[in-house]
């Protein structure tokens, strides 16, 4: 399927597009303002609190149910870059799959907010004793903020890079 929105050509990108040559950036650098927005707030997401493993996890498993083969791309090389290795990665997508406790909550924190819109009381107690107020927040805010990228690469065509 062709883009919906064009990338920006190269000799339009800044020079954090010119550092970062992904169709994420180009694409929605053509809305500036919420471009440099949003990409301080993926930031503060990628550079939070909390463990890479944890937040390359969520993101994957957000991206599995999603459908988002953009996102899935590009954070199964982060999960790399965190620890993860291929078959952890690929056992993301399994829902059966048997995962370490603590890997476990933060599948378990993804797959609630996907079909509930909402974390079980469990899943939230489980949440308090592994994490604390700020850490609880950001894996929130993490896993509702790749949801909602999913959703506008996938409406925007945003076509993973060769």
């Amino acid at each position: 399927m062709d883009p919906r929105v064009r990338p920006l050509p190269p000799e339009e990108w800044d020079d954090f597009t010119k550092a970062n040559p992904y169709n994420v950036f180009a694409t929605l650098a053509r809305h500036p303002g919420l471009y440099r927005a949003w990409l301080r707030f993926g930031g503060a997401l990628l550079d939070g609190t909390l463990p890479a493993r944890d937040r390359e996890l969520a993101i994957l498993r957000t991206a599995y149910h999603a459908g988002s083969a953009y996102e899935w791309a590009h954070h199964a090389r982060l999960g790399r870059e965190a620890g993860l290795t291929d078959v952890e990665i690929e056992s993301v997508r399994q829902l059966d799959a048997l995962w370490p406790v603590e890997d476990r909550l933060v599948l378990q924190v993804a797959d609630d907010l996907h079909y509930a819109g909402d974390l079980t009381d469990a899943t939230w107690a489980a949440l308090c004793d592994r994490y604390d107020e700020v850490g609880r927040i950001e894996l929130v805010m993490l896993v509702a903020h790749y949801g909602m990228l999913a959703l506008v690469l996938r409406t925007l065509r945003v076509e993973i890079e060769e």
